[in-house]
C-alpha cells in the first residue's frame, strides 16, 4: 500500500511533505505533486505535514478521489523527483479546500 496525492493538492502544490519522505518518492508537476506508489514505502510521515490534507494512504481514498491512485503512479513516471520544500504558487490558500479542481490539473 502507498500514500496517495489527491484533487485538493491541485495548484495548491504545498511541498511541506517532500522534506520529511525518507526514500524521495514524490515527483512534481506545473502545479500538482504526486507519490510514486513503488517507491512510497508507507511510513505515514508525509501525511500530516500536507497543509491542504491532501495525502491519503491508499485505502482511505475517498470514494470520489479514487482515480487519483492511477494519477499518481502514471504522472510520477513522466515527472521529476522533487526533495526540497519550495515556496508555495501566490494564490495557494485561495485554491486551498475548492472542489473539484481535476479540471485545473497542468500535465
Amino acid at each position: 500500500m502507498a500514500f496517495v496525492v489527491t484533487d485538493n493538492c491541485i495548484k495548491c502544490k504545498y511541498t511541506d511533505c517532500v522534506e520529511v519522505c525518507p526514500v524521495d518518492c514524490f515527483h512534481e508537476g506545473p502545479n500538482f505533486l504526486v507519490i510514486d506508489p513503488d517507491e512510497c514505502i508507507d511510513c505515514t510521515l508525509c501525511e500530516p505535514e500536507c497543509p491542504a490534507e491532501a495525502i491519503y494512504a491508499e485505502d482511505d481514498v475517498p470514494e470520489d478521489q479514487r482515480e487519483f491512485i492511477r494519477l499518481n503512479a502514471e504522472l510520477a513516471k513522466e515527472w521529476p523527483v522533487i526533495t526540497e520544500k519550495k515556496d508555495p504558487p501566490p494564490d495557494a490558500d485561495d485554491w486551498n479546500g475548492v472542489k473539484g479542481k481535476l479540471k485545473y490539473l497542468e500535465r
